[in-house]
């Protein structure tokens, strides 16, 4: 962790405009990195079942009317 402090110290040293250039070029160096880490594919599939719960001991068809019949004001 030395090594971070050190690196600090130095941007401390720099100047405003060196120290928003050099954020500038880190964000641009942690964003291509971000792009060339492979991201998991995820499924819709995977939802499946969640919130299940909720729907215990409601009729659905009862529900479906009483929506229907809330559109109608």
């Amino acid at each position: 962790m030395s090594n971070y402090y050190e690196i600090r110290r130095a941007v401390e040293n720099l100047t405003p405009e060196e120290q928003m250039r050099l954020i500038e070029d880190l964000l641009r160096l942690i964003r291509q990195r971000a792009t060339l880490t492979p991201k998991p594919k995820r499924s819709i599939l995977e939802l499946e079942g969640l919130g299940k719960e909720i729907w215990n001991d409601i009729d659905a068809q009862e529900y479906v009317n009483q929506e229907r019949d809330s559109w109608n004001g």
